[in-house]
């Protein structure tokens, strides 16, 4: 049996690994990209915003960081096959995959087309489990696989059924690869955030409001504030890390409370 590093500030330090990013160009998966790079991991990113993307790894480069991208639509199939190609050209093994990119829309179930059914089902859950057969076979050595789902993953979401149900899918997938895996060394664990402050969360609720929706989510969760994209990447950093080498299978809520608090209430 290996025994866990002592703790200590190297148990946070990711020199020598490679990190696998997705959605990395804004909020959560920018945050954790610097921060993963800041402890040293080498960073592997892709995400459908090419020119933000190139400007946050032009950014990690100047302080210093390995960093490679790819512009890269998680929805193409072909798309997600060639950025894991180039990983394994440019960096041969893979020690920690964040599967963060996702999105949602706000519309009544009854109202979401069939084109845009698929479309939250292939970017919240298909392309997940796509990346993960991908990359599993480089991670040679054991490693860490980080799914980024949401609290509602963990309660209703009117107006977000189908978003809603893939990332509770996600979020028992996660349990299932982590008992399935456990044999390969490599960890799986869920992040379920809420309340946090990113572009497409706003857009998303600026929807909602203006849609006059019956539904609305709580104001501020109990901690009395809104979370910030740096306060997620921080437990991300903890799930990569030697400091959750015993932890797998299981869901961090990132929410501030929220959860807790029971979600969403009627206006």
């Amino acid at each position: 049996m290996t025994e866990p590093l002592p703790l200590s500030p190297p148990s946070l330090d990711l020199t020598g690994r490679v990190a696998v990013i997705t959605g990395a160009a804004r909020g959560i998966g920018e945050a954790t990209a610097e921060l993963l790079s800041a402890c040293g991991a080498a960073v592997a990113l892709c995400d459908r915003r090419e020119l933000e993307l190139e400007m946050l790894a032009a950014r990690l480069a100047d302080r210093g960081g390995d960093v490679w991208q790819q512009a890269t639509d998680v929805r193409d199939r072909p798309a997600v096959e060639a950025f894991a190609a180039g990983v394994r050209e440019r960096f041969g093994a893979v020690d920690v995959l964040v599967n963060n990119a996702g999105g949602s829309f706000h519309a009544s179930f009854v109202d979401v087309s069939a084109k845009g059914e698929q479309m939250l089902i292939a970017e919240n859950f298909t392309s997940v489990a796509q990346l993960i057969r991908l990359f599993v076979p480089l991670m040679t050595g054991g490693g860490s696989i980080v799914n980024v789902t949401s609290v509602e993953a963990h309660q209703a979401a009117p107006g977000f059924a189908v978003y809603a149900a893939m990332k509770a899918a996600l979020a028992n997938l996660t349990g299932s690869l982590a008992l399935e895996l456990s044999d390969l060394g490599i960890r799986v664990n869920a992040l379920a955030p809420d309340a946090i402050v990113t572009q497409g969360d706003a857009v998303a609720r600026e929807q909602m409001l203006e849609a006059e929706w019956r539904y609305e989510p709580v104001v501020l969760p109990p901690l009395g504030r809104i979370g910030t994209p740096a306060e997620a990447a921080r437990v991300v950093l903890f799930l990569a890390s030697e400091l959750s080498s015993f932890v797998t299978g299981t869901t961090i809520h990132v929410d501030g409370g929220t959860a807790a608090a029971g979600g969403w209430r009627r206006r």
